[in-house]
């Protein structure tokens, strides 16, 4: 079946309710394809890789994370983003985007998926006060070594994770995906033994050591993988269309 494209981005911005979520990107349709999508390819970030793998598998549509136009870059269209933009527009493939609103929502964003995926059980926002902190805090089932949750963290990842050691065990959990580094000091507040984020600064480590907390950075990519498909899910669902997650393997 197909679908206009013009249905399927009002949906998801329903769904997502994007417009009431400031961010450093515009959200939604940032290039325009065909008029009917029938099939979904999702990624996180929209990369001549996936924009390749894409073309190949016959997408109408692409949706990631991470798209283009974030607010500072250089808008002259040269270079990279010349020939990404050059595979879209060639290939007549949209391309649909989600930042901010991607990592907040309560089904399908980055952090609950993430906390759905190491058996985390949620139990509200890493910092009440300030809904700017898109993190959550959460608990174990049973009581861990920071050893054995970051064994765990890399079974279910497929990558070796950074691992600050500190708490003697891990019952209550902070985290924050992709670059929520800083979000440690609020961490801190929250009474976590452990926080977990997708990268680390040179001043985790001693935000960690002299807070005594664990932390973990587990790959910005890595805990990124999870709301885009659980998005692109939902959608293919909705308008019962073809959806199809590429990953492009990214070390960071």
């Amino acid at each position: 079946m197909a679908v206009a494209l013009s249905t399927l981005v009002e949906e998801a911005e329903r769904y997502l309710g994007s417009s009431r979520i400031a961010d450093y990107c515009p959200n939604g349709l940032q290039v325009e394809g065909r008029p009917q999508v029938t099939r979904i390819v999702s990624g996180v970030t929209a990369s001549q890789a996936l924009l390749d793998a894409a073309v190949e598998a016959g997408a109408d549509l692409v949706l990631v994370h991470h798209g283009y136009f974030w607010k500072g870059e250089d808008p002259c269209v040269v270079g990279m983003k010349q020939r990404r933009l050059k595979t879209l527009l060639k290939h007549d493939i949209s391309l649909l985007a989600y930042h901010l609103p991607l990592d907040l929502h309560p089904e399908v964003g980055n952090n609950v998926q993430l906390a759905r995926q190491l058996d985390i059980t949620v139990e509200g926002p890493l910092d009440p006060e300030n809904p700017k902190v898109v993190g959550l805090v959460g608990s174990l089932n049973e009581p861990m070594t920071p050893r054995d949750f970051a064994r765990k963290v890399q079974e279910v990842l497929g990558r070796e994770p950074l691992l600050i050691e500190g708490s003697d065990m891990i019952r209550r959990v902070g985290w924050c995906t992709g670059g929520g580094q800083g979000y440690i000091d609020q961490a801190v507040q929250a009474g976590v033994d452990l926080y977990l984020s997708g990268e680390a600064s040179e001043q985790t480590f001693h935000s960690a050591r002299e807070n005594d907390i664990s932390f973990i950075a587990a790959g910005h990519h890595a805990t990124e993988r999870y709301g885009v498909q659980a998005l692109g899910d939902y959608l293919a669902k909705r308008f019962a269309l073809e959806h199809l997650f590429i990953d492009c393997p990214n070390p960071i």
